[in-house]
């Protein structure tokens, strides 16, 4: 589960009873009461922000919360002991059952390993080893290599490979979560980064052409759905959805964050073997800030207002119990239900769902 140490909202209890029932409503009344509950911040996108990468892109909502992300790639050799399938393989060729040439196309496939890529997640007030940027990492790779063919675009031979270096930087303070953010910015830089066109052959020491409007595109634009076509041919995105009562919620800011009942992660990418068009690929369940907020103190409680305060702490908890339904606030408890799950999934890769809006969006800026 993800770490909630992320942004503390100082909301008294009385607002965050406020603000619960609100977003509890039919249909969920949000703090901007211009935005649905399937609306997102507005964003302001560029890339090849930075001359020196490979790829690059810049993302900043419009609550401030800004992120860069630069993609650089390198050239390393492979270091790796042959498996047993191709070991029988070698055999096989040796003793004459199959030539040369068949034994060298065979060879190009599924030959990348996740050590290729690594991912670095930087955000202002957190070292390298807190929680937070840990998780993100974590969860940014987890989806970037469950999505497809990523590392075996990074095979060059059996020699040589790319080694991708993704550099993520938060720009500005963690003002609410920002892995959607994070997300959907190392989403733009993938899509630009752009490789040295190969000019050696086989199993030779690379040699790359010098010009770079001859360099191939990471991730190339398909044209149409073949039946060739990979089914996963783009970055993932992550989606964040919370949970409120009944109310899904998509894309929270950090006070509608702070009365969640559950928050999910959900990693997704276009898919042209999908009906809808959409494919998950990973589901994370993140801890919200809302277990960490103080309780409120009933009337029949305080003193003050002429309530009783309990003998004991049994007293308390018990009285406490039977006010869970009243307004006043008391944190949420437990995680989410299964078939809550399956609401948001559902909104999210269902045909014309959030995952469709979102990867489109995104892929409708022009990347060259």
């Amino acid at each position: 589960m993800a770490p909630s140490q992320h942004v503390q909202v100082n909301l008294s209890p009385a607002e965050l009873s406020y603000l619960r029932s609100s977003l509890a409503q039919s249909p969920p009344i949000r703090l901007d009461h211009t935005k649905g509950p399937k609306d997102f911040r507005s964003m302001r996108a560029e890339y090849d922000v930075l001359p020196g990468a490979n790829g690059s892109a810049r993302i900043a909502l419009d609550d401030g919360l800004e992120a860069l992300v630069g993609v650089k790639a390198e050239v390393e050799k492979s270091q790796r002991s042959p498996r047993v399938d191709e070991q029988e393989h070698r055999l096989t060729v040796a003793a004459g059952d199959m030539d040369m040439q068949d034994a060298d196309d065979d060879d190009t496939k599924a030959k990348g390993q996740n050590a290729w890529v690594e991912m670095s997640v930087e955000i202002p007030g957190f070292r390298d080893e807190d929680a937070l940027p840990v998780f993100l990492a974590s969860m940014l790779t987890e989806s970037l290599l469950a999505s497809g063919g990523l590392k075996d675009r990074l095979y060059i031979n059996r020699r040589f490979h790319w080694k991708l270096y993704i550099d993520i930087l938060l720009l500005s303070p963690a003002l609410s979560y920002p892995l959607a953010l994070l997300s959907m910015t190392t989403h733009l830089a993938l899509l630009t980064s752009r490789l040295p066109a190969l000019k050696s052959e086989k199993d030779e020491d690379p040699l790359f052409d010098d010009d770079w409007d001859a360099s191939v595109p990471l991730y190339p634009k398909s044209k149409g759905k073949t039946k060739g076509t990979q089914a996963m041919d783009r970055p993932p995105v992550i989606v964040l959805a919370m949970a409120v009562d009944q109310n899904i919620i998509f894309d929270p800011c950090k006070e509608e964050l702070a009365v969640a009942d559950a928050v999910l992660a959900v990693a997704c990418t276009d898919s042209t073997s999908s009906p809808s068009g959409a494919q998950v690929i990973a589901i994370r369940t993140i801890d919200p800030p809302s277990h960490l907020t103080p309780l409120g103190v009933p009337n029949a409680m305080n003193s003050a207002t002429g309530g009783v305060v309990p003998a004991s702490t049994a007293d308390a908890i018990t009285q406490r119990e039977l006010l869970a339904s009243s307004d006043v606030w008391t944190p949420p408890r437990g995680g989410m239900k299964r078939a809550l799950v399956g609401q948001i999934v559902k909104a999210v890769v269902e045909k014309g769902g959030v995952a469709e809006e979102v990867i489109q969006a995104l892929q409708s800026i022009d990347v060259g």
